[in-house]
């Protein structure tokens, strides 16, 4: 199922209408809106706008087992073949416009990427006015379990429409950020991952019971982590530790901090932003994919 926001068609998808009935009510009443979460606002002037020229996007419909999973999806308009697929990982305040602009922006250099709404079954995060009240009341209700197995079913959707799964990496930014390590660990196919702030240690609870320091040492997935130094939520020493346990890994993965930069730092709607430290984090993720035959 599709809905497609800019009047376009997307290649054909596989449905399962008999199946989901009820998931498509759900889903109705959760598709995914332009501009930004409540908890953001008022959003910072000069906000980067990524348009859609020369692309396919659209918000589709994902089946899973407990319904049908929102997802924004943006691709070449002119691609010839299988498409490489990133799987894009939304911040605390979930698909919102910047995660949208961000899939246009890998869209662009020619990508399906793809951002599930990973919170669809415990709430709508754009709903809350105060961040502490959205990660207290929602994002702390999300099990990791869940989240793993709602990225998996996204890579089988981009898969069937258009997608090379020999070919696909992951992105997350913040909340996503620890995301794409636990994922990087659970999905050993990936060619590549890339964090942006990510947390790497954390209370371990029912929900989020192993965290990015744990699977560090068997990480067969290279990744490329990028933190701020100025980041207060995300303590140096835990880097240092996270640094160190990679080296013990199948796989080559790297951390780069930057030292003037905080938490959000490629968040371009936000006081966070720094600019030289986001666009070098970008160039290097495009780097690391092409380095690691995601494209």
């Amino acid at each position: 199922m599709t809905i497609d926001k800019d009047n376009q068609t997307l290649p054909t998808e596989r449905t399962q209408a008999s199946a989901h009935n009820d998931g498509r009510r759900a889903f109705l009443s959760f598709t995914l809106a332009s501009g930004f979460a409540m908890a953001v606002q008022p959003v910072m002037a000069g906000a980067i706008t990524t348009d859609g020229t020369g692309l396919l996007t659209s918000t589709v419909a994902i089946p899973v087992s407990s319904g049908m999973l929102p997802a924004y999806q943006a691709r070449p308009a002119e691609a010839k073949g299988l498409l490489p697929v990133v799987l894009v990982v939304q911040e605390v305040f979930g698909v919102h416009e910047h995660i949208q602009d961000l899939c246009r922006r890998l869209a662009k250099s020619g990508y399906l990427a793809i951002a599930p709404e990973l919170y669809f079954r415990q709430g709508d995060p754009r709903a809350y006015k105060a961040i502490g009240d959205l990660v207290s009341k929602l994002v702390s209700r999300v099990p990791d379990q869940q989240v793993m197995a709602d990225l998996d079913a996204t890579l089988a959707w981009a898969s069937a429409n258009g997608g090379d799964s020999e070919r696909a990496a992951v992105t997350g930014f913040c909340w996503g950020g620890r995301i794409v390590w636990l994922y990087a660990d659970h999905n050993p196919r990936l060619k590549a991952g890339v964090t942006w702030y990510g947390k790497l240690a954390a209370e371990r609870t029912e929900n989020t019971p192993i965290q990015p320091v744990d699977v560090a040492t068997r990480l067969k997935v290279p990744v490329l982590g990028l933190y701020g130094g100025e980041d207060a939520s995300i303590p140096h020493d835990t880097i240092e530790a996270m640094r160190a346990a990679l080296l013990n890994a199948p796989a080559r993965s790297e951390i780069r901090v930057y030292p003037d930069a905080g938490h959000g730092f490629n968040a371009d709607y936000r006081p966070s932003y720094n600019a030289p430290a986001a666009t070098d984090g970008w160039a290097r993720m495009l780097e690391w994919f092409t380095h690691h035959g995601v494209r």
